[in-house]
């Protein structure tokens, strides 16, 4: 069925049940997948799913409900369960009306050499990154993908907000004997990305990494690629929320307007850096304004929704999540200011350090601290007067970001950055000092 039509359908079906205030989301999702083991491609896949999400408001209630068919009798019943469901709640006294309508810059995130990538483009570049990694003797295992989504928003009060994007993500592991190395990239264009610089990164870690060493447990000079700089410190973004605040769980409660980081620790929250992806508005439709999260160290914004903006007489920022929901907002577009130093020139500067490429099973010991536990993978190496001096076994670490970002002696330039735990960032590469790595993994 035609997008006009799902909307005026479902708000045809609300007004049939006395009910006339109506929000719908509908998002659809087109992607296709390679996957890749043991240098050879083993899977080929694609998905196409649309979904149809509607809220509804009557009385003081509001309740949500979704469905992933879109004929006419689909509609209507989604609508109707959206109204029992509200109507069987209880009366929400800060409950707002929908949002009203609002200008919206929309960045240009939907590129056609991407929506139209073929399974055989795809292999074309699997195999050359194979090849790369195979000819160092070595057993390449990963995925490329490649898809686009869109997400429209409308509500009864003319409110209409769309966005539509693609992205392509390509990640490789090389596996030696004892050794491994991982890359991975992503971008909304996939001419942005380089399968096979990204193949060799990998081999080269994995070579490097050969035969490692194991060294004892304790505090070292750390030098975090980019990934592990997003699988750690992107872990602490969803206290930066009004709601998260007020209800006691963000460990900025207390904190607001003091330095916590060191003065070289700036971060914003910007939906049209061109680096970023996502939608410019939330997921009420509201646009989505910058933010200066940390400016010099100091928290300074934080996000609020609608509803939190209301409850403190603040303005909304645009980071509120569809509602109902438990959570509030959280700013989702991350941009970790960098300096003018390179991974190269934190190795050749440091006596004696830890090169990570990233980091796994990371999971929080103290929420208010902010210290989190987890362990290196897939390319660490000692760093020894300038140079990398070989792999070492994988550690264990234990480790607050307050104190790491009190640490910061050099950063990189700003990157776009995957991992596996959090979401896309735009962050640099980091060397600290006193990291806490307190045992060796097994493996």
């Amino acid at each position: 069925m035609a997008s006009e039509a799902v909307f005026e359908q479902a708000l045809d079906a609300a007004r049939a049940l006395g009910v006339t205030e109506i929000e719908t989301i509908e998002t659809s999702h087109d992607e296709a997948l390679t996957r890749f083991a043991n240098n050879a491609i083993h899977q080929n896949v694609a998905e196409r799913d649309s979904h149809l999400s509607v809220r509804v408001l009557t009385d003081g209630r509001t309740a949500r409900a979704s469905t992933n068919r879109l004929d006419g009798e689909s509609i209507r019943g989604v609508v109707g369960e959206a109204v029992a469901l509200a109507r069987a709640g209880q009366v929400d006294s800060g409950l707002l009306p929908l949002a009203a309508p609002a200008a919206c810059r929309q960045p240009a995130r939907w590129f056609e050499s991407t929506a139209q990538a073929t399974p055989g483009e795809r292999a074309g570049a699997v195999a050359e990154a194979i090849g790369v990694v195979e000819a160092a003797g070595q057993t390449a295992a990963g995925i490329y993908s490649t898809g686009e989504t869109s997400f429209r928003l409308r509500n009864s009060r003319g409110l209409d907000a769309r966005h539509r994007e693609t992205m392509a993500r390509f990640s490789i592991t090389a596996m030696a004997a004892d050794s491994s190395g991982w890359a991975k990239a992503s971008a909304c264009d996939l001419r942005g990305l380089r399968p096979v610089e990204l193949a060799r990164s990998a081999a080269r870690k994995a070579a490097l990494s050969r035969a490692p060493r194991e060294l004892p447990p304790g505090r070292y000079t750390v030098i975090l690629e980019p990934a592990a700089v997003l699988d750690l410190v992107g872990q602490m973004f969803s206290d930066f929320s009004a709601t998260a605040v007020r209800d006691g769980r963000s460990f900025l409660g207390g904190r607001m307007g003091a330095r916590i980081f060191g003065e070289n620790i700036t971060i914003h929250d910007d939906a049209l850096d061109p680096l970023q992806s996502g939608a410019p508005f939330d997921g009420e439709g509201v646009p989505r304004r910058p933010l200066t999260l940390v400016d010099a160290g100091v928290v300074r914004d934080i996000a609020y929704s609608r509803a939190a903006a209301s409850l403190e007489g603040a303005a909304p920022t645009g980071h509120g999540f569809p509602l109902p929901n438990e959570f509030g907002e959280a700013p989702v577009n991350i941009v970790i200011a960098g300096g003018d130093s390179t991974v190269e020139r934190m190795v050749a500067s440091a006596k004696r350090a830890i090169l990570v490429t990233r980091l796994w099973y990371i999971r929080e010991v103290d929420p208010y601290e902010k210290v989190f536990t987890g362990m290196t993978r897939d390319g660490t190496f000692l760093v020894e007067d300038g140079a990398i001096a070989g792999g070492v076994r994988n550690f264990r670490f234990n480790q607050g970001l307050m104190e790491l970002l009190s640490g910061v002696e050099e950063l990189s330039a700003p990157v776009r950055a995957s991992g596996e735990e959090t979401f896309d960032m735009v962050v640099p590469a980091m060397k600290a000092r006193d990291f806490r790595f307190t045992e060796v993994t097994r493996f």
